[in-house]
């Protein structure tokens, strides 16, 4: 039993990683009449919003997302991290990573920097799935920097995955109205 949870089979953790992000995927299926214009405009007064992005635009908006969108991106972006460990390639993550992040880095150059977590997935992912499955603690409120006339989202925090917890430092730019990873930092210690 303790090799079946602690990591004895590929394919078990595969499926369990799957399966997380199959009900992140599925559980953001909300319905036809679900739009993220609405979100800010129901909690902040009673107007609505007519943008086409949920995220705003590339420059000028340097608010912070909301609570549920901030926790939603991190979210994916560690679900997005425990698939890629999982399958041992980053090309999904690669591929929804900014403009910025990609013409600095390649799809290798990622994998080969994270190639310990790979080659440690039977203890990794079990830690990862877990953190995947609860809200992020942030380590400092959320903010907006500017660097180059773009707003970059950076958010830092924590999963408390006892006994081990997971740290995690994500920036974001946005990139055609909605927020793309520009830097990827997990700790796991």
């Amino acid at each position: 039993m303790s090799n079946t949870i602690f990591g004895g089979g590929n394919k078990l953790n595969g499926l369990i990683a799957f399966a997380v992000i199959a009900a992140i995927a599925l559980g953001c299926a909300c319905g036809d009449n679900f739009n993220l214009d609405n979100i800010t405009a129901n909690t902040e007064s009673n107007t609505s919003s007519t943008s086409d992005t949920p995220f705003g635009s590339d420059t000028g908006d340097d608010d912070v997302p909301n609570d549920q969108l901030l926790n939603a991106l991190v979210k994916e972006t560690t679900a997005d991290f425990a698939y890629s460990v999982s399958t041992g390639s980053f090309s999904k993550m690669y591929g929804k990573a900014s403009t910025d992040f990609q013409s600095t880095y390649t799809e290798q150059q990622m994998t080969d920097f994270f190639k310990d977590f790979i080659a440690n997935k039977r203890r990794v992912l079990p830690i990862l799935n877990k953190a995947v499955g609860m809200p992020p603690e942030f380590t400092t409120s959320p903010y907006i920097r500017n660097e180059k006339g773009l707003s970059i989202l950076v958010v830092d925090g924590k999963y408390d995955t006892s006994p081990v917890p997971v740290t995690f430092n994500y920036e974001y730019v946005r990139r055609d109205g909605r927020w793309k990873m520009l830097v990827l930092k997990v700790f796991i210690r």
